[in-house]
This record gives C-alpha cells, sequence and structure tokens, in this order.
C-alpha cells in the first residue's frame, strides 16, 4: 500500500507522532519510553518556545489508516546565522523496518528545506545538543541511558542507503566508580582549593539548586560555544531545561565550583540511572509512575553524567580534579558502582582522556549524518 506523508496539524496527530514509538519498540528489550508529559510539550509548537526561533516541522508517514513512521525537521535559525550555514536537521525519526518508509520521511524534509533555502541536511540533531542526538551504531545490548536514542540496527543502514554518509561520532564510556584514578583525583582537588581560592558547592534538596540554574547555564553559552550544534541559549531556554530536568535531578550529584570573584568556574550534572524505573512506569508519571523512577534512582548502580563545563579561564587549574573527586565520594556513598560518561564527541581529546584514565571503557557508539541537498 502507497506511503502517504502527512504534516502534524491537529492535537490528534500530535498525540499519534508522540506515542508511535512505543507501537514500533514494542518488542525491542532495551527501549525506553520517553516521558509523556515532557513530549506533549517538547512537540507542542506553541508551548515550546525554541520553536519559535526556528522552522519546524512534524510528519507522520502513513499506510492506509495506520501511522507507520515519523520524523521532525528542525532549521535552526541562528545556528544557521551564527556559522554562516544553510543546514537543516533531521531527528525523531521512527519507522517500521521498511526502507520505503524512511526514504518517504526524509525525502519529504529533504523537500521543505530545500524550499526554505537550505543546501544540507544533518541529523539526528534536535535544536541544540540537549536533545537526544545521534544514532546509535555500536553498543546495543548496553544499557540505555536517560536523554540518548535506542534505535533498531537497521536504521543507520537505512540512511546510508539514502545517501548520507557520516558527520560525525558520539562516543560513551563506562567507568568504575573505585578506579586508581581516585587517589590521585583526590591529591589534586585538595591542592586546587588551596592555592586559586576556590569553593566546592554541593546540595542537598532540590530547591537549592534553583539559584544556580542560569548561572550554570550562562557558563554552559561560554564552555560549549565550539561544540557542534550547540547555539547559545537565551534566558527562557535556559529555565525551560530548568523545568524539564530539575524533578529528576538528585541535588547530590549536581557540583559547582567558585572561584573568588563568586561566579561559577565549573560545573557538573549527573543522576542516578532511572531509565529503569521509565521503563516500568512506562513513560506516565501518573497514577503510579514516579513511585517507579524514585525507586529506580534508589536501586541503580549507575550515575550517569549530563552536563559538565570549565570556564576557559580556569582550564588547567585543578577544577576537572574537584568535580571528579567530590562526584565519586558522593556516588560512593550511596553504593553506585559505574558511571556512564553519556555522549562525548570522538575528537574531544580532553574528555576521551579523563575518561580513560579512570578505566572507562569506551561501550556505545553513536553517528550523526549529513547529505547535500540537490
Amino acid at each position: 500500500m502507497q506511503i502517504e506523508i502527512r504534516e502534524v496539524n491537529s492535537k490528534k496527530d500530535l498525540k499519534t507522532f508522540v506515542y508511535l514509538p512505543e507501537k514500533i519498540h514494542r518488542n525491542h528489550p532495551e527501549w525506553i519510553h520517553p516521558l509523556y508529559m515532557d513530549e506533549l510539550t517538547f512537540f507542542d509548537q506553541k508551548k515550546n518556545r525554541s520553536s519559535h526561533t526556528s522552522e519546524v516541522i512534524l510528519c507522520l508517514a502513513w499506510r492506509g489508516s495506520e501511522a507507520v513512521g515519523r520524523v521532525m525537521g528542525i532549521i535552526n535559525t541562528r545556528y544557521n546565522e551564527h556559522k554562516g550555514e544553510k543546514c537543516a536537521r533531521f531527528c525523531f525519526l521512527e519507522c517500521y523496518n521498511d526502507l520505503d518508509i524512511a526514504q518517504a520521511l526524509i525525502s519529504y524534509v529533504s523537500q521543505w528545506a530545500k524550499k526554505l533555502g537550505m543546501t544540507r541536511l544533518v541529523g539526528p540533531l534536535g535544536f541544540s545538543d540537549k536533545e537526544p542526538q545521534g544514532m546509535m551504531i555500536e553498543g546495543f545490548d548496553e544499557q540505555v541511558a536517560l536523554a540518548t536514542n535506542y534505535n533498531f540496527p537497521w536504521l543507520p543502514e537505512f540512511i546510508e542507503k539514502l545517501g548520507f554518509e557520516k558527520e560525525l561520532d558520539l562516543v560513551s564510556y563506562l567507568m568504575p566508580v573505585d578506579n586508581p584514578a581516585s587517589a590521585r583525583m583526590a591529591e589534586i582537588a585538595e591542592r586546587a582549593l588551596g592555592n586559586h581560592h576556590f569553593r566546592l558547592i554541593e546540595f542537598k534538596k532540590k530547591k537549592e539548586l534553583k539559584l544556580w540554574v542560569v548561572p550554570i547555564f550562562r557558563l554552559i553559552n561560554e564552555a560549549y560555544i565550539n561544540i557542534y550544534g550547540f547555539v547559545a541559549l537565551e534566558e527562557y531556554e535556559m529555565q525551560e531545561y530548568a523545568r524539564r530536568y530539575l524533578p529528576v535531578l538528585d541535588p547530590r550529584f549536581v557540583k559547582v565550583v567558585l572561584d573568588s570573584d563568586h561566579k561559577v568556574a565549573a560545573f557538573i550534572v549527573s543522576l542516578p540511572e532511572i531509565s529503569q524505573g521509565i521503563r516500568k512506569a512506562r513513560g506516565r508519571l501518573l497514577p503510579f509512575g514516579w513511585y517507579h523512577i524514585i525507586q529506580a534512582s534508589k536501586t541503580t548502580k549507575q550515575l550517569t553524567l549530563l552536563l559538565g563545563g570549565i570556564a576557559d579561564r580556569h582550564r588547567g587549574k585543578g577544577l576537572d580534579a574537584i568535580l571528579s573527586d567530590s562526584l565519586l565520594k558522593s556516588a560512593k556513598e550511596v553504593g553506585l558502582t559505574k558511571i556512564d560518561s553519556h555522549l562525548v564527541l570522538e575528537n574531544n581529546r580532553l574528555m576521551r582522556a579523563e575518561c580513560e584514565r579512570h578505566n572507562g571503557k569506551l561501550h556505545k557508539r553513536y553517528r550523526l549524518f549529513g547529505k547535500a541537498l540537490e
């Protein structure tokens, strides 16, 4: 039966778009449901303010009366202006094991982007690097971490058959909490705190974190400016990310270092891995989904790193050791045994070297693809 691509133009279509992946991944053992309350806001262009500064399209693939695939297209106007590019992005691509569906969806987004003057299509990549990015190409048997994609092995093969090539890879390391580098980190951290007038800030309650959201994101704007796909965040976007992630963060695993001017010099944000709880809740917080997520945070043995950064002016002063030492101590206190580095750009030699220094094993790889629009 012929495949028809229709744009999402109603609340009914939006719900179909949001809930379609759980049908496609029904028998996929490691797949994790998204948090649907968050998804319904994120994909609603009236509610997601990031879409107000971008061109956005949501598409569903239909075979008769059945939805069989979806994709989101984005043109991040601010990023293109900053980089001098004419690049569109595709993301949240899902479909059944049928190349024709993937081809129809990508072709539709490509034509949409070309009409708007774009010359290249890359993805999977969202509004920024804060959304799940890249397509898994290695590590399909590994535990999925929060805010990362988990696709079928055949999906990147489809993308390559459609003429896309590697844009760049992102890698993920799994590190033991108890490792030989711990003692060395403690020594460096002690010296750094004593010699440079730095102050480590730790947290016990979520409400304590709210004061630091904007200062942390301001440092992100500084530290991430040259990272692929990143565009500086406006303050309303900072607050939006805080709204999305504060409810699930454990304040014990957020660390901030202040310099002598009481400005944020470095930070790290991590949390006990809650993906298994989200799976049990099937992405629904109500009526009892929160219980499963809270229980998962208490029983997991894995800590997942989400964000981190050091101000350029303070690099090489031991701040990475301060953060690592404090985080490892907190992890040991609650019995965590391993840390997932989350996604690291393959050319980020400093971060990769840090992971390997902590006996990290590369256990997952994700790929961003690109193609010229002809």
